[in-house]
């Protein structure tokens, strides 16, 4: 596995950037996105780590920014509405090097509901929300192939608020009995129900 750590140019300035490339020739690409930057996320959230090992495990090249404002990426907290625009011009920046293609987005907690955002404008093939924040932020239809993966447990979304989301659009959802928000002790099992949705 190859690993990078790059900054890349967007509208803000730069974005701090992991991009972690499969063994062997790629199959995909996959943009993880981090909970929320004001309440210590970050690419290296365990989570999105997580996140990052399932697409990788199913030969996508895995994309891991940091939001504006995190580490080393410039930029303030925009509420979802500037990271969605970050994110846009990093894939297109990524596209640049490895071709045009439809990408799997992947987001948790509030980058779940910023990678709902980015879905709208993106070539996306499929949308994984793991914890999406749907009790903080407003939520529309995705219009894109969408599952959500929840827990029962959940201390910070309420497990009911996810499931009458999903509920309303249409939308598969994956209950983790007994997971908390930050799936503690339930990694592994949370990345294997990643694999089976989205390794080709």
């Amino acid at each position: 596995m190859k690993r990078h750590r790059l900054r890349i140019k967007v509208p803000v300035g730069s974005i701090e950037t992991v991009i972690e490339e499969p063994e062997g020739a790629p199959k995909g690409l996959a943009l993880i996105a981090h909970p929320h930057p004001l309440k210590g996320g970050s690419l290296d959230n365990k989570v999105a780590w997580t996140l990052a090992r399932a697409a990788l495990a199913c030969g996508l090249v895995a994309v891991r920014p940091n939001f504006r404002g995190v580490g080393g990426s410039d930029g303030q907290f925009d509420h979802g509405i500037g990271e969605t625009e970050d994110l846009l011009a990093l894939a297109a920046a990524i596209e640049a090097h490895y071709g045009k293609q439809r990408w799997i987005l992947l987001g948790f907690s509030f980058g779940a509901y910023v990678q709902h955002r980015v879905a709208r404008e993106l070539h996306t093939r499929q949308l994984i929300m793991v914890g999406p924040a749907v009790s903080m932020y407003e939520f529309t239809a995705t219009g894109v192939p969408t599952t959500i993966l929840h827990g029962t447990e959940d201390e910070v979304i309420p497990f009911t608020a996810a499931r009458d989301y999903a509920q309303r659009h249409g939308i598969p959802l994956i209950e983790i009995t007994g997971a908390s928000h930050f799936f503690h002790g339930r990694l592994r099992e949370l990345q294997e129900h990643v694999e089976a949705l989205i390794c080709p």
